[in-house]
């Protein structure tokens, strides 16, 4: 009698509340997930100064110590390449971002973290929309401290208001659709050491781009591969609406580098994030 007694009153506290749907419990699971994540940042702020330092550290070293000896298109002089240097920083900082995602994936994953959550009821996307609502917050405050970095080393946007905030933008929306490819990974290497060896994979492909200098003063071939890189066209549709040299060139995909800094994360973002969804439910319990 007092065992049935506990199971009743167990199930009626473990009971829903009434008029509370579906989407909002997907929604309260996801920034429970999203509070104890940034929770980890504030008690080890070692992690902080790495994910926020390291791209302070690359504006600095590119801008100054290889700075002086790169032209930028048109001609000019260091400050000049700065201008054009910058928005292609934010863009690579944006690009690494994914192995970040991929560790911190995997991490949990190896912990026992995700089997957890999954033994939970909650509701089973949390983990992995969590995870891109995290990684939006930590990618804006890189975005603001590089800015800040920039502007003491002398960049500044002529694009005005509307331009820097459209540029801004399409920054975030290349690192939320760069998310889905880190969270796909981070369920697929086996530890953290093989997610931190994604940067073998991630630094050729920034390198290819027109992050340092344009396509057309590389090979045929390769300088085809770079104008056709996503990483292009957001380095060089940021360039255009900071009003900052560089923009423009002689190929369809250069001459509408907005529109493809806008289609390239959504491509990105529809075919991986269905694969990131499909390897989360299929981890075995």
């Amino acid at each position: 009698m007092s065992s049935t007694t506990s199971t009743t009153s167990t199930t009626e506290t473990l009971r829903p509340l009434a008029g509370r749907g579906r989407l909002y419990w997907a929604l309260a699971d996801c920034m429970t997930i999203v509070r104890r994540q940034l929770t980890h940042y504030q008690r080890k702020p070692v992690y902080i100064a790495w994910q926020l330092g390291f791209p302070i550290l690359s504006v600095l070293l590119y801008g100054y110590v290889f700075g002086g000896a790169m032209k930028p298109p048109g001609g000019g002089g260091a400050a000049d390449y700065r201008d054009f240097l910058m928005p292609g920083m934010f863009v690579m900082t944006m690009a690494f971002g994914f192995i970040n995602t991929a560790t911190a994936v995997v991490t949990d994953a190896n912990k026992g973290v995700i089997d957890r959550f999954r033994s939970m009821p909650m509701a089973p996307s949390a983990v992995v929309t969590g995870r891109g609502v995290t990684d939006a917050v930590i990618a804006g405050a890189e975005l603001a401290i590089l800015a800040g970095t920039a502007f003491v080393m002398g960049w500044r946007s002529d694009g005005g208001f509307l331009g820097a905030s459209a540029a801004f933008g399409l920054l975030l929306l290349l690192r939320y659709s760069l998310t889905w490819i880190g969270i796909w990974l981070g369920l697929l290497v086996p530890d953290p050491e093989a997610a931190g060896g994604l940067f073998v994979v991630a630094f050729p492909l920034t390198m290819i781009s027109s992050v340092f200098v344009q396509p057309d003063t590389m090979p045929g071939w390769l300088g085809t591969i770079a104008a056709w890189n996503p990483i292009s066209s957001t380095a060089a549709a940021t360039r255009e609406l900071f009003g900052n040299p560089g923009a423009g060139g002689g190929s369809w995909i250069e001459q509408n580098a907005v529109l493809m800094a806008v289609v390239w994360p959504l491509v990105l973002t529809a075919l991986f994030l269905p694969l990131a969804v499909r390897r989360f439910q299929r981890l075995s319990r």
